[in-house]
């Protein structure tokens, strides 16, 4: 874990480069140290039915809901939220500057005995390094 989901509202689609969104948080989660590689997931949608605030078409959103494995303490998960929420903040400056832009941000623990996986991308990477 984690899993990194990234929703936007379908304008910002020609404003910024979501692709290189999608890298930055991906390599920022990774940076962080807390995640291994095999099981991060970062994805993006862009909603295409939405309305902000006074309904100013203008007006964009991202938000960004992390979902990680449960048992690490506060400090770790509170260090790598702001690290993550920084990346994105950072990342859409110049377009926040320039337009209404609402960021918001989630971390949440999935509960361990509500949680099924089957993955075997820790063992393919061990494959490659070795």
């Amino acid at each position: 874990m984690p899993h990194l989901n990234i929703e936007y509202s379908a304008n910002l689609a020609d404003k910024l480069d979501i692709q290189a969104l999608v890298d930055r948080i991906h390599e920022t989660a990774l940076s962080t140290g807390v995640f291994p590689l095999g099981g991060v997931r970062t994805r993006a949608e862009a909603r295409t039915h939405y309305r902000i605030a006074n309904g100013d078409p203008a007006a964009g959103y991202i938000h960004m809901l992390v979902r990680i494995g449960a048992g690490r303490d506060f400090e770790t998960r509170r260090s790598a939220g702001d690290r993550i929420f920084a990346a994105l903040c950072d990342f859409t400056q110049e377009l926040y500057d320039r337009q209404p832009l609402a960021l918001s941000f989630e971390l949440h623990e999935i509960p361990s005995d509500m949680a099924w996986r089957k993955n075997n991308l820790h063992e393919l990477l061990k494959k490659e390094s070795a």
